[in-house]
């Protein structure tokens, strides 16, 4: 509940220690090796990029690579956040166990990518507009400052804060328009996450990712889910998730399978721990 509190008040919440050290470096090496396998798949038209692949603001030196979900490594890593730590409950409490699975992915920026424009991920209607998606980024190694982490704008979810986003007028009497001046004196939050530790943010919130300008040679990867709300028809924005799995699972659906895959008994995650395919 108190998480929910401050993600309802500010739009972002840090929450520390979700994921297990040796999960998190298992699941970065896993990524490595399916982004290798992926290249390889789709240049040779053997998988359509879809399949493997989701849009990123700004591609140069950025990859966002969808996950398969039945792998039992997949599982492990979901089963540690929504399970194991305050995450799912949080969730639950904001948008209740009907919230669906909306986005499975992991975006890593590599060294020369450039800084976002600050944005939302989905637009903002009213000030009584429920939430649409809440987003959790896990850190899968430390994130320091030169490895450009997520910049959020707490309190940026709002109708107001939108409305002054959009506002690009410079009036005679002023010399910066009133979203210049948002930027500017709006407050500032960065991911500086340590490995395993997540933020978890509301879709409307402004943020972007940083500049990669590590010199020797560290990408930053985030292994994030998002949740709909199951009172939202359309979220606005695509999800970044496998074609297979848009709209199939729930929360309460997917803890049970869990609860079953920690007791070895799902008949979901049944593939092989590194397996790259659904």
């Amino acid at each position: 509940k108190a998480h929910a509190k401050v993600l309802r008040q500010d739009g972002v919440v840090r929450i520390d220690n979700v994921l297990p050290g040796s999960l998190a470096d298992e699941m970065r090496e896993f990524v490595v090796e399916l982004r290798q396998d992926s290249h390889e798949q789709v240049s040779s038209g053997k998988l359509k990029s879809r399949e493997r692949y989701a849009d990123v603001l700004l591609k140069e030196n950025r990859c966002d690579l969808t996950l398969p979900l039945t792998n039992q490594l997949t599982a492990d890593c979901l089963a540690a956040v929504l399970q194991q730590s305050p995450v799912g409950e949080t969730i639950a409490n904001l948008l209740t166990k009907d919230a669906v699975l909306y986005e499975l992915s992991c975006l890593t920026s590599d060294p020369g990518s450039h800084r976002q424009v600050m944005h939302p991920d989905t637009p903002c209607a009213g000030d009584d507009d429920d939430p649409v998606l809440y987003t959790c980024f896990v850190a899968l190694q430390d994130i320091q400052l030169d490895m450009g982490p997520t910049t959020w704008m707490p309190g940026t979810h709002t109708l107001e804060a939108h409305e002054q986003f959009k506002d690009e007028t410079v009036s005679s009497s002023e010399t910066k328009s009133p979203k210049d001046t948002l930027l500017e004196k709006g407050p500032v939050v960065l991911g500086l996450l340590p490995k395993g530790s997540c933020g978890i943010f509301d879709s409307r919130l402004l943020h972007c990712g940083g500049a990669n300008t590590s010199a020797d040679n560290k990408s930053r990867a985030v292994f994030y889910f998002s949740w709909k709300n199951p009172s939202v028809t359309n979220a606005g924005n695509p999800g970044s998730i496998r074609p297979a799995y848009i709209n199939q699972y729930t929360l309460q659906a997917l803890d049970k399978e869990l609860k079953k895959h920690v007791k070895g008994k799902s008949k979901l995650f049944v593939n092989d721990r590194n397996s790259f395919d659904s």
